[in-house]
């Protein structure tokens, strides 16, 4: 039960579903019937629940209320997610030319939606100041091991592939090590300094021919710009190796700097 009395969600909708019940009406079609390209894509075994549209409304807005909200709360932590989206920017996204093309649309008939995405590539790499953008990946964690594997190919590919360390800090964000682990290297954590910022004589000790390179989230997780990142970079760059940042809090570097010209090899964006 919600606190303050409201509605019960401890039963899915699945359990609320009742055989015939319809949630909206459609028109009939005004064109004649077509067969799909492709009818073996579809799935007939789906088990859908069968509930009225309020029903839907109620359920997933008292969900709502039992998460921690941007909306409705202070969030002070450096954080991919839980920052401030401008309203508008949501509406845009959903553009029906845009949210709702099919995957397998032809490229002749998504002419539109390709060109946005190649717009928004350019304007990523302005914003990060680095020469390329991929779209392909889907979340955070699928940029950081994307970056991470390409990491390990450009090591591999100058005959470097005994690069095997990659050096997180303390504060980084969660996903950053496992990323790392899941490509095959092995994690090794710098402590922080007083200020909040990596620690430069503790980077210097494994700054040596088997560090492939370093994770950091600038700002931190903390919510700290780490003076240090210029340096930190010379000093990895130094010992061979390459920077990765996780630019899950780049909000607040948005036209004040660019990762790229802080000396960032690799990044990744999280545009939620």
């Amino acid at each position: 039960m919600i606190k303050g009395g409201t509605r019960d969600v401890a039963k899915l909708l699945m359990e609320r579903s009742v055989p015939g019940r319809v949630g909206t009406l459609l028109p009939d079609s005004d064109v004649p019937p077509q067969a799909l390209p492709d009818a073996s894509m579809l799935r007939k075994d789906l088990e859908l629940p069968e509930v009225s549209e309020p029903e839907v409304v109620q359920y997933f807005t008292a969900l709502s209320q039992l998460n921690f909200s941007i909306d409705t709360h202070f969030y002070p932590l450096g954080s991919c997610t839980m920052k401030y989206n401008p309203k508008v920017n949501d509406e845009v996204s959903f553009l029906p030319g845009f949210a709702a093309i099919h995957p397998l649309q032809p490229p002749d008939q998504s002419q539109g939606a390709l060109e946005l995405l190649h717009r928004l590539q350019g304007f990523l790499a302005e914003i990060t100041g680095l020469p390329g953008v991929s779209l392909a990946t889907l979340a955070g964690a699928h940029g950081e091991l994307a970056g991470m594997l390409m990491m390990r190919a450009y090591h591999r590919a100058r005959g470097d592939g005994a690069r095997h360390k990659v050096a997180i800090p303390d504060s980084a964000h969660g996903t950053n090590p496992a990323s790392a682990a899941m490509a095959g290297f092995d994690v090794v954590t710098v402590a922080s300094d007083t200020l909040g910022n990596m620690d430069l004589e503790a980077l210097h000790e494994i700054a040596g021919p088997d560090l492939a390179g370093v994770m950091i989230t600038l700002p931190s997780t903390l919510g700290l710009f780490d003076t240090g990142i210029v340096e930190v970079c010379r000093v990895v760059h130094q010992a061979g190796g390459l920077v990765y940042g996780d630019g899950a809090n780049m909000n607040a570097l948005l036209g004040r700097a660019k990762l790229g010209d802080l000396g960032f090899d690799l990044v990744h964006l999280n545009l939620h």
